[in-house]
């Protein structure tokens, strides 16, 4: 059985399909870390997810069929926190920068069997096609350890708000 992807391999997997990506990364890394600070990568695959947005409206879409397959990768080979992303941090965020049915529908001519259980998934949970029972899976709960924490522009922010107040 192969070795199950973990959250420190998420990244550069999704950089080796997607290299366009890499110049906005190197300088997201820059801008959101110090020597040190732990990586957060429910906020580092949106950042990514926006990426693919950019991409889409610009019609550059050469890279998608390698992103859809690590994120296909990441559904099976992930452990759970790594299958939880790819659901939650990653679909998620590109499904909530569409504005409509046709540009949903665009991204489905990507998205392999797994991956398209976790599109489906969201937009049944979002349209209220779930029963409390399984919306309240365990399975898809994002992480609350990564969501509370932030990066260093973040907390950057929070300080520059509060001295305005």
């Amino acid at each position: 059985m192969a070795k199950e992807i973990t959250k420190e391999q998420v990244m550069g997997l999704l950089l080796s399909a997607c290299p366009s990506y890499f110049e906005r990364w190197e300088k997201y890394l820059k801008e959101n870390y110090e020597d040190g600070d732990e990586q957060l990568v429910y906020i580092e695959v949106a950042d990514f997810a926006d990426h693919i947005i950019e991409l889409y409206k610009l019609n550059e879409t050469e890279e998608f069929k390698a992103v859809f397959e690590v994120i296909e990768l990441l559904h099976i080979q992930g452990n759970d926190f790594v299958k939880e992303l790819a659901t939650i941090g990653l679909l998620e965020d590109i499904q909530l920068s569409l504005s409509d049915k046709q540009e949903h529908d665009f991204f489905l001519k990507y998205l392999k069997p797994e991956s398209l259980k976790g599109w489906n998934y969201l937009i049944d949970f979002w349209l209220g096609k779930l029963s409390n029972e399984k919306s309240n899976s365990t399975q898809l709960k994002p992480s609350m350890d990564s969501s509370k924490k932030r990066t260093k522009k973040q907390r950057k922010d929070a300080k520059n708000r509060k001295k305005q107040k």
